[in-house]
């Protein structure tokens, strides 16, 4: 049986030396550095980071993860238990409520899941569930009308249980828990989802108070919140920036209380030290980025032409060079401190090998300028920089391409009129080796927006998915990587780190694996007035 552990208050070892919180504002708010949400804060139609951070705040699933080692505990779950890793029973920990007062059930997750699934719903975490039995008679892969408008693996068994069927044994289902899409959703969504939308209500420790288009989003400690650890602030307000360089210029001036991103320029000399002693923190988080291939354009057709790309790329001059060698060079497509993740070393594709580029790329006659193409709201430097390699190695000119947002940039991706390689890169949803394959790489992958399909990968990633225990499905999940990373769909650059900063007046800062602040952990000084 698989059983996964009950939540640890880690507030209790940061005490301070006399006991006293006396000098902690546990009324104030925070602002917190963010960008504008792309959909409303409904948790199954929320994908993106700008989304999800906010989401996190105002919702809590069965499971969350450690926000130093992204490892999965149980939150609302009491027990997720199972004998196969097909069947799962879930049992709820009692007392959660709603932001309305009304209590989270097991029929609150059924019934999120199920409008979720519902391929007419248009939502876009509808694949989290693809593996719950009966998701392809709800959401169709062609599109037409489903068949059936609940999932078949979904059983409620009273108000604190449900059991889920899976169509196929997948053992790290459960890691997938704490993820957007599996939170759950009061009666008062389904009576009136335009309200809703409005004013979301979750059951996280957070409660929506209001939204400004374009400016901010700010919540409110919820102060029956049901988890055993609770926040030590008063509320966040989620700020819109448009520049990087703009958020950190706050901080550094306590107009902005956290931004967990810093420009660039900032890592020069750790110029980031002088400006802020005590007050940020360079670490590597769960991300990678990336430079995907539009395959909807023939000129990239030609493998040879990606991996001549690719191997085109010295990343640690780039990184030396752009960054001031404060990031790790990307050796494959999952970064450190995933479960799963290969071990072997860079793959061969993604070293530096200038003279086999320069004879690949002339090989495949590939024709005319190559581009690469990202919004310009923060910097490009990284990209010309790349640009630059690739045209020095293959002797043809490599242009950049700049979008001025990236609302606009996002719908070019979407609507498939990208004609140049794009900026492209995955934060976990989860911390497992499936989530950074299966959204992006698989046919048809939710994320998998340049159109790469392989079925020999999609075989392999399915008995991945399938397999006994979480230790045989890596194996498999390492395969299918392999042959991806020789058809080269898209070019693993680096693993994310970046320079966190904050305020004079925040305390306990605590930058999590996933790129964002814990707000669990983060405290406020008084004013001494």
């Amino acid at each position: 049986m698989q059983t996964y552990p009950p939540h640890q208050d880690v507030l209790a070892a940061e005490r301070r030396e006399d006991g006293s919180d006396a000098e902690i504002d546990t009324e104030a708010f925070i602002s917190y550095h963010g960008t504008e949400p792309a959909n409303a804060l409904v948790p199954g139609h929320t994908t993106e980071s700008g989304g999800v951070k906010i989401v996190g705040a105002l919702f809590r699933g069965l499971v969350e993860y450690d926000p130093e080692t992204g490892a999965p505990n149980n939150a609302v779950a009491e027990r997720i238990s199972t004998t196969d890793s097909r069947v799962y029973t879930i049992t709820l920990k009692p007392g959660w409520t709603f932001h309305d007062g009304t209590p989270v059930t097991a029929a609150s997750f059924v019934r999120a899941w199920n409008h979720t699934a519902y391929g007419p719903n248009g939502l876009h975490g509808a694949p989290f569930l693809a593996h719950i039995d009966g998701y392809a008679a709800v959401h169709p892969d062609d599109g037409t009308d489903p068949p059936a408008t609940e999932l078949s693996g979904l059983r409620l068994v009273s108000d604190r249980e449900f059991v889920v069927t899976l169509s196929a044994p997948f053992s790290e289902f459960p890691v997938q828990l704490g993820a957007a899409a599996f939170f759950p959703l009061p009666e008062s969504f389904f009576a009136d989802p335009g309200s809703f939308a409005a004013h979301p209500i979750g059951n996280g420790p957070f409660e929506f108070v209001s939204a400004e288009p374009g400016q901010n989003v700010r919540v409110r400690r919820y102060r029956e919140y049901g988890g055993a650890t609770k926040p030590h602030i008063g509320g966040v307000e989620f700020r819109f920036y448009t520049s990087t360089d703009a958020a950190y210029a706050d901080v550094i001036a306590d107009r902005l209380d956290f931004t967990e991103v810093a420009p660039y320029s900032a890592m020069e000399d750790n110029r980031y030290l002088e400006e802020l002693p005590g007050r940020a923190r360079n670490r590597t988080w769960f991300g990678i980025q990336t430079f995907t291939f539009p395959l909807h354009d023939g000129r990239y057709a030609d493998p040879r032409v990606r991996q001549a790309i690719s191997l085109a790329i010295d990343r640690e001059a780039l990184i030396a060079k752009v960054f001031f060698g404060q990031l790790e060079p990307a050796d494959g497509l999952v970064p450190p401190g995933i479960q799963g993740r290969r071990d072997t070393g860079p793959h061969e594709l993604c070293t530096y090998q200038p003279v086999r580029a320069k004879q690949l790329f002339d090989e495949s006659g590939f024709d005319g300028v190559i581009e690469l193409t990202s919004n310009t709201e923060s910097s490009i430097l990284p990209y010309t920089e790349l640009c630059a390699h690739v045209s020095r190695t293959l002797g043809r000119e490599c242009r950049f391409v700049g979008v001025p947002t990236l609302a606009e940039f996002r719908q070019r991706i979407a609507d498939r009129s990208v004609t140049a390689i794009y900026r492209s890169g995955w934060i976990a949803d989860y911390p497992s080796i499936e989530n950074f394959l299966n959204p992006i790489y698989r046919t048809g992958g939710s994320e998998n927006h340049g159109g790469y399909s392989n079925p020999e990968v999609d075989d392999l990633l399915a008995k991945a998915d399938a397999a006994p225990s979480q230790q045989a499905g890596w194996q498999l999940y390492r395969q299918a990587e392999e042959l991806i990373l020789a058809d080269m769909p898209a070019v693993p650059l680096w693993y994310q780190s970046t320079v966190s900063a904050w305020s004079t007046r925040l305390r306990d800062v605590r930058p999590t694996a996933f790129r964002e602040l814990d707000l669990f952990s983060v405290r406020v000084a008084a004013d001494p007035r």
